[in-house]
C-alpha cells in the first residue's frame, strides 16, 4: 500500500483532470454490466460473502465530509473480484458522503499510468478525493490482511489450488481494511484546515 506519494505534482493528478475521471466513472452496478456473464457469476458469488457488521455500517454513517473516490478496475481481475465488492458496500453504508467511480484499467490507461504501484498497472487501485476534486490518497492493490494471506500461501509450504475459495477471516479481514482506510481518509478530511475554514467547523 501506498500513501500520498512524492513528487504527486509532477502528475495529472490536479483536480480538474480528476473531476473528469469522476465523471467518466461508472457507479457499482454500472461497471458490472460490462462484464461477461462468467466474470458477472464470479463477482455476484462474491457479493454475497461480503457483510459489514454492524458497528462498521455506524462508524461509515457517521461520515460528514464528501468522499470522492475513484477505482481502476479490471472485470477479469480475481483481486478486484475479491475487493471492489467491498468498496461498494463502503459506500451503500453512506452513499450520500461516499461516492464511488469504477474505472476500467485500460480504458483510462492515461489514469492507470499515474498509479502505478511496484512498476505494474496494478488493479484494484484506489484514489482517494476530497469534495474539491482535490487528491487525498491512493490505495492499492491488496490491504494487508490479503497480501497476508496470499504470502502465507505462495511462500508457505502448501500451494493452493487455483480457484480455491478465499476463507471467511480473510475476507472479514480484508473488509476491516478497507473500513480502515476510509475512516483515516475521512479524519483526513474532517481535521483540514482548509475544509474546517470551508464548512466552518
Amino acid at each position: 500500500m501506498i500513501g500520498n506519494q512524492a513528487g504527486i505534482d509532477s502528475l495529472m493528478l490536479i483536480p480538474k483532470y480528476l473531476r473528469t475521471k469522476s465523471d467518466a466513472g461508472l457507479s457499482y452496478t454500472e461497471y458490472l454490466a460490462t462484464a461477461t456473464p462468467q466474470q458477472l457469476d464470479n463477482w455476484q458469488a462474491f457479493e454475497k460473502q461480503v457483510a459489514l457488521r454492524d458497528e462498521q455500517r455506524a462508524l461509515l454513517a457517521s461520515f460528514t465530509r464528501p468522499m470522492p473516490v475513484l477505482c481502476t478496475s479490471g472485470t477479469w481481475c480475481g483481486d478486484c473480484v475479491a475487493q471492489v465488492p467491498m468498496l461498494a458496500a463502503i459506500e451503500a453504508a453512506n452513499p450520500g458522503i461516499i461516492s464511488l467511480r469504477v474505472l476500467d484499467r485500460d480504458e483510462h490507461a492515461d489514469l492507470s499510468e499515474q498509479v502505478m504501484i511496484c512498476g505494474g498497472q496494478r488493479v484494484p487501485t484506489v484514489i482517494f478525493l476530497n469534495e474539491l476534486f482535490e487528491f487525498v490518497g491512493l490505495y492499492g492493490d491488496r490491504t494487508l490482511a490479503r497480501y497476508r494471506a496470499i504470502a502465507a500461501k505462495q511462500l508457505g509450504g502448501a500451494c493452493p489450488l487455483p480457484g480455491a475459495p478465499i476463507p471467511a477471516d480473510e475476507i472479514a479481514a480484508t473488509l476491516q481494511d478497507w473500513v480502515d482506510e476510509f475512516e483515516r481518509v475521512q479524519l483526513m478530511l474532517r481535521v483540514s484546515p482548509k475544509l474546517r475554514q470551508l464548512h466552518s467547523d
